[in-house]
């Protein structure tokens, strides 16, 4: 583009003004050298061609080409400012003009930005005019008045004057005042490439990146420049912004915090009085070293800490008043990435947004994903699954960018972020901070806690709060002036410099730096001692800056949103659904968990399966006992190891959540309901393949009703843990503390009358016992599979009645006749007064009980001479004869039950024939599960304790004494209220009373308030 004929030395100055900016001195100088051959060979060119154009067009567009293949829409648009700037350095040709206009459209410049760039380089006040046919034309007005208003910039939405003269009231242009600026300061806003360039028309001197700035020539804004002055105040890139961010008035909120203080317990550290307010469309950062209580601020203003003074405020509404009015206006995005892995990037951020618009059909909630989507670019990665860290699907900016789409989808005006850029890559970190930084212009506050930016991402920040140890506040203001006020203070010689003048970069760390640089000794060595304490910059803090507070103007009304969490129930469905998602598409859980069980029971079945010489015969085969008492262990074992990670691993989404206030409640509900529905398809797998293998016949509901009681009872147990405890480790770490009493106390590897004496009872299962799961599912499995099994439920009533009418005869009533004999000789001999009465209340108590039993009324006065404990022959031969006759009433009733029963065999065999009635037996009578249930290997069969003689002899045919449930074990019912129960039944109710009572204790988090008390309070 250099003038033919013409002097080129301004041209000239351009490039090599420009070429020197980026490129070393000698580099620059070499490539003016080639501009020079270029030139030569250029006039020479048009010469030989007599000035035709043909030539220059095609070869701009070959130019432009190359260009397009290799620089960003960006790129380009400099490279047409620096030709419009180079061309405008002499006199303007209409024929240069056009052929930069037809560089532009191969350059794909939008046209309305290339006529506003043209008017920007050439009269950026408007006195050059673009005509209706798009040419440059002199304007009217050369020189401008001093109550010139610029009128010819009226309506421009894309320019902004910076000047100290206000607009009059007629003026609709935008407008910075700045007072003692001598000249204007013009802003050109680039839209398609979100750019502002300015120019100095006047006479002052400014800095930018502590670079002298040329009048008149062009400069680019980037994030976080200041333009400084001698008699100015600093022009901040955040002021220039906002004047083109409609959205930020819109928005309204002012965000402030009134001496807010906080204390840790037993400690100084926490947050000192610190006061601020700040309005929508900013990005502040909050800095400090470690312990200097930056977490603890950020937490404390997203309302997960309460403060111990002070108010916070939204548009002066006290956030601990208005507790409902504020879902939604405040999200937080932790220093996790706290997604769910098996899920794809759509189905987390779609349930998200279900959980956030109940009033969205479903249409809208897609469009409103795909946007958030499409702004965080995300969508060409939409349907692949999250995974892990360890096992990526999506790259770790990817992922933080998904994490911060989970608070924007429901769009908060108040977004706090904990260590946005930890661990990511430095280009990352930058894509990262830069989302922030649009979201803040859109119209939102953004307040991040970050540790060591870059100088790219310190100049993001519109403003800088900074923390010394302790909690001290130190700074507020602008990122870049803060480099300066602490070099100030500290007394550095280059206080003013805040920049490196050649490449404009600031460097974040110098200022912790600075604040917590040490004393040295007078041998040269650092100390430990620093040179200006926290207090101490506190105060100063107090004196600079927080004295010229001032707290902006709001209107009292919280930001309107479209945030609307469903009803619990709508909240339970989407849970559900959102959890049975991450489930089935994580093969490696579903793999294990659909596979553990049926490999376990072919385990379990296969190595139980005895064998005789004559084969595998059920009734035979002495293991079931141990089978069905590890079919309990194994069903509780499933159901603790599926539960017991399964709230912690959710712990942080639920923190990010509670901003969402969502229902806890209808979060258990849908844990609940899915570990269910895998404890069932588990247990029946199990039982399926277990009993098929031991030929267990008949009994799969049975099995599988306990197996799954017990199961669900377990997935209870571990929801609780899971919700107590605070790591995967710890919880799984504990399922063996919870086990092993299972198996210890289910009553088969330890009977419980061997039990240690203190938690033994002769007459009933210890509590200890009762409290066991496993206790209530064995014995319910084992007495159901020898009373109800396909032969035995033939005869149990009547074997039932034959061994207590036998016991009594046989063993009771002979124990009682030894007890007479033993208490007259005592008489006689006048010895052991003890036992003596002992045995009186034996003879009254068990004499007692038979009477209710047996209708022999020959003795009446029985009760009468016992309770006169006097023996003496008489007495004693009346004891006997009564004792006699029930022996002789309970012999005849055994021998009744025993005929009754030898009926029904022989019935059974007129049916069935002898062979059939042998097969049956051994299809479903099990001789190694009656000798347990039978106590057949026991000796003793009656136990003498206290006043009692107890009977051990036969459990599964004696029913217990008790009125409310509790009974020996192996009892065939069990008395509640007045009322007989079969055990079964009874036994599967207790369980799941245990689960209903486990599942209060989740839903109120008994478990973490235990282990919560009187801990010293902490951080969330």
């Amino acid at each position: 583009m250099a003038k033919k004929d013409q002097p080129v030395a301004a041209s000239k100055a351009i490039i090599e003004s420009y070429l020197k900016h980026y490129l070393a001195s000698e580099i620059a100088n070499e490539y003016l050298k080639i501009f020079d051959l270029f030139l030569v060979q250029y006039h020479q060119e048009i010469k030989d061609k007599n000035g035709e154009t043909g030539l220059i067009i095609d070869r701009i567009k070959n130019i432009c080409q190359h260009i397009n293949k290799e620089l960003s829409q960006k790129e380009r648009t400099i490279i047409l400012l620096r030709i419009l700037e180079f061309i405008n350095a002499d006199k303007t040709e209409k024929e240069e003009l056009e052929l930069v206009s037809i560089a532009a459209e191969y350059l794909n410049i939008v046209k309305q930005e290339f006529e506003n760039i043209k008017a920007f380089i050439f009269d950026p006040l408007g006195h050059l005019l673009v005509d209706p046919q798009g040419q440059l034309t002199k304007g009217s007005a050369v020189n401008r008045g001093s109550d010139s208003d610029y009128g010819d910039l009226a309506g421009q939405t894309d320019f902004l004057v910076i000047s100290k003269k206000y607009p009059s009231a007629k003026a609709d242009y935008k407008h910075l005042f700045k007072e003692h600026l001598n000249g204007e300061i013009v802003v050109l806003h680039i839209k398609t490439i979100n750019t502002f360039i300015f120019r100095y028309l006047g006479n002052d001197t400014l800095y930018i990146e502590s670079n002298n700035i040329i009048p008149c020539k062009f400069y680019i804004l980037d994030n976080g420049s200041i333009i400084k002055g001698l008699r100015i105040t600093p022009v901040y890139y955040n002021d220039i912004v906002n004047k083109f961010s409609a959205s930020v008035s819109k928005t309204g909120l002012v965000f402030t915090g009134e001496e807010i203080e906080f204390r840790f317990k037993n400690s100084e550290n926490g947050l000192h009085k610190f006061t601020f307010s700040e309005e929508s469309g900013q990005l502040i950062g909050i800095m400090g070293g470690s312990g200097a209580g930056k977490t603890t601020l950020l937490n404390i203003l997203s309302g997960k800490l309460q403060p111990h003074s002070g108010k916070i405020l939204i548009n002066g509404c006290d956030v601990r008043q208005v507790q409902e009015k504020i879902k939604g206006i405040i999200g937080f995005v932790p220093q996790d990435d706290l997604l769910f892995e098996e899920l794809t990037v759509y189905q987390n951020l779609f349930y998200n947004a279900k959980l956030c618009f109940s009033n969205f059909t479903g249409e809208q909630l897609k469009e409103n994903v795909n946007r958030v989507l499409s702004d965080l670019g995300l969508s060409e990665i939409k349907n692949l699954k999250v995974g892990s860290p360890l096992n990526k699907f999506i790259s770790g900016g990817q992922r933080k960018r998904l994490n911060i789409a989970l608070e924007l989808i429901r769009e908060p005006a108040i977004l706090f972020a904990d260590e946005p850029t930890s661990g990511l890559s430095s280009m990352d970190s930058e894509k990262v901070m830069l989302l922030l930084k649009e979201q803040a212009r859109s119209g939102k506050l953004v307040i991040v806690n970050i540790h060591q930016p870059s100088s790219e991402i310190f100049k993001l920040f519109d403003k800088l709060w900074i923390l010394d140890k302790g909690g001290f506040p130190v700074y507020t203001g602008n990122p870049v002036d803060a480099i300066v006020y602490f070099k100030r203070i500290s007394e550095h010689i280059n206080a003013s410099e805040s920049e490196c003048r050649t490449c404009g970069n600031v460097e974040p760390e110098q200022i912790l730096q600075i604040i917590e640089s040490k004393m040295i000794d007078e041998y040269g060595k650092v100390t430990d001692t620093r040179k200006i304490t926290p207090k101490q910059w506190h105060y100063l803090f107090l004196e600079e800056i927080e004295m010229k507070f001032e707290k902006k103007e709001y209107i009292k009304e919280l930001p309107a949103g479209s945030f609307k969490i469903p009803n619990k129930f709508r909240q339970f469905i989407i849970f559900s659904i959102r959890n049975f998602l991450s489930k089935i598409t994580n093969r490696q859980y579903l793999l294990i968990n659909l596979l553990e069980a049926p490999v376990l029971a072919f385990i379990l079945g296969y190595f139980t399966k005895y064998t005789t010489d004559e084969g595998y015969i059920f009734s035979q085969n002495k293991n079931l006992p141990a089978y069905i008492f590890m079919c309990i262990v194994v069903a509780l074992f499933m159901g603790l190891a599926v539960s017991a990670e399964e709230i912690i691993k959710d712990k942080k989404i639920l923190q990010r959540e509670s901003f969402l206030n969502l229902s806890r409640f209808a979060y258990l509900n849908s844990k609940i309901l899915f570990l269910f529905i895998l404890s069932a398809v588990q247990t029946l797998s199990f039982v399926i393949i277990g009993n098929n293998i031991l030929e267990i016949k008949g009994m799969t509901a049975g099995y599988w009703l306990v197996l799954f009681s017990a199961s669900c009872a377990a997935n209870m147990l571990g929801l609780n843990i899971s919700a107590g405890l605070n790591s995967v480790i710890t919880a799984y770490i504990s399922i063996p503390f919870l086990l092993v009493p299972q198996l210890l106390l289910g009553g088969v590897i330890v009977k419980f009358d061997d039990l240690h004496k203190s938690l033994a009872s002769e007459k009933y299962v210890s509590f200890i016992g009762d409290i066991m799961i496993s206790r209530w599912a064995y014995e319910a499995l084992a007495v159901e599979q020898f009373k109800n099994n396909k032969y035995q439920k033939n005869f149990f009533d009547l074997e039932r009645e034959k061994s207590c009418y036998s016991f009594f005869s046989s063993l009771l009533i002979p124990g009682l006749l030894t007890k007479v004999d033993e208490n007259i000789v005592y008489s006689y001999q006048n010895k052991n007064p003890e036992e003596k009465d002992r045995n009186f209340n034996i003879l009254k108590n068990e004499i007692s009980r038979l009477q209710e039993i047996a209708p022999v009324n020959d003795f009446n006065n029985i009760e009468k001479l016992l309770s006169k404990k006097v023996f003496n022959d008489e007495t004693a031969d009346s004891i006997k004869e009564y004792l006699n006759s029930l022996a002789s009433y309970f012999a005849r009733k055994s021998r009744e039950a025993g005929s009754k029963a030898d009926e029904k065999i022989n019935q059974l065999i007129a049916q069935l024939g002898k062979d059939g009635v042998n097969q049956l037996k051994q299809d479903y009578y099990n001789t190694g599960l009656a000798d347990m249930v039978l106590n057949r290997t026991e000796l003793k069969k009656i136990l003498e304790t206290g006043d009692r003689l107890i009977s051990k002899n036969n459990p599964v045919y004696t029913y217990p004494e008790l009125n409310f449930g509790r009974a020996h074990f192996y009892a065939p019912v069990k008395f509640l209220f007045g009322k007989q129960f079969d055990t079964f039944n009874f036994n599967l109710g207790v369980i799941w009373l245990m689960s209903i009572v486990l599942y209060f204790m989740l839903v109120y988090d008994v478990l973490r308030k235990i282990i919560d008390f009187r801990r010293p309070a902490r951080l969330p």
